[in-house]
């Protein structure tokens, strides 16, 4: 009997599933529309940077001094910079950084604010109190003053930078996690867990956190842009990812600010990408959070069509 019932229930679950992911992916595209540009965009970075080897015509440090400082053509789509290196091949290669960075990064925070969120939302009392103030003061400072002050500390580096990024915003996510947790733990189910002798690591596991995976994966959508945008401004500073590797904030400061008015495509090429990506993920981020947050849906019915309603006579 039971052999029966048990691959029953996981066929059943399994379809929940699919038809949960399918219906999602309908209300993106229905509901949406920004959003579904933004998720084109995020597929096609993250399809750039896995497959930038093939994509690429050059190497990214493949250098041409007899084309120095050449403009866009048909041997160098986006022209060269003052290297002779081609710009399209360092601008694919800068998305497989921007790839890296982001989700490595945004993982990092996600996994931080995660255990912290749960732990001080679960625990509350004393620990709860200690754990708040000292994510109040870890706000209190300016994000760029602190990534500036702890990269001069351990040294610029794609490594010192995912962790670096994943520290700063994991711990001021953790306030979102922690309140989702609150709420949560007040249910039934969690007291008859408790009931029938579940240890707290066990309720942790096994109710809390699989109840509170839409905050989380709202949080690493959302998050994604952001470490990238602070990834490219340490690397403007001249603190991020050194050279010769193409991060698209280096180019921005380097190449694309000394050489801005006699080759203007080494700065316009290397932030229009940079721009699209920012506002692609972006908008991927927030239609999954207005999706998976049944606060956020207000009065609109599924489809973005409004409910009907009956006049009172």
């Amino acid at each position: 009997m039971n052999s029966e019932v048990v691959p029953a229930v996981v066929q059943q679950v399994e379809a929940k599933r699919h038809s949960f992911l399918v219906d999602l992916l309908i209300r993106l595209g229905k509901e949406k529309p920004l959003g579904t540009v933004g998720a084109a965009i995020t597929l096609l970075l993250l399809l750039t940077g896995i497959f930038a080897n093939f994509l690429a015509p050059y190497g990214y440090n493949d250098i041409h001094p007899a084309d120095y400082l050449a403009p866009p053509s048909a041997k160098y789509i986006l022209g060269a910079d003052n290297l002779g290196r081609d710009l399209l091949s360092r601008v694919i290669y800068g998305a497989r950084i921007s790839v890296i960075v982001g989700l490595a990064g945004t993982a990092i925070s996600t996994v931080i604010a995660t255990s912290i969120g749960v732990l001080s939302g679960f625990i509350g009392g004393r620990f709860d109190t200690i754990v708040q103030r000292f994510v109040d003061a870890w706000m209190c400072f300016p994000a760029l003053v602190v990534l500036i002050v702890i990269i001069s500390l351990v040294g610029a580096g794609m490594l010192q930078i995912i962790v670096t990024l994943g520290a700063l915003y994991g711990v001021g996510s953790s306030r979102i996690v922690r309140s989702a947790v609150i709420s949560v733990k007040e249910n039934v189910y969690v007291e008859a867990a408790r009931a029938i002798g579940c240890n707290n690591l066990k309720i942790m596991t096994r109710h809390i956190l699989p109840n509170i995976m839409a905050p989380v994966i709202i949080i690493f959508s959302t998050q994604i842009a952001a470490v990238i945008l602070s990834e490219a401004t340490l690397s403007f500073l001249g603190l991020g990812i050194p050279p010769p590797a193409p991060s698209w904030g280096g180019m921005l400061s380097g190449t694309g600010r000394s050489y801005m008015f006699l080759a203007p495509w080494l700065a316009i090429w290397p932030g229009l990408a940079l721009s699209i990506v920012v506002y692609g993920v972006n908008m991927f981020g927030d239609a999954l959070r207005d999706l998976l947050d049944p606060r956020l849906r207000g009065g609109i019915g599924r489809y973005g069509t409004k409910k009907s309603r009956t006049k009172v006579t």
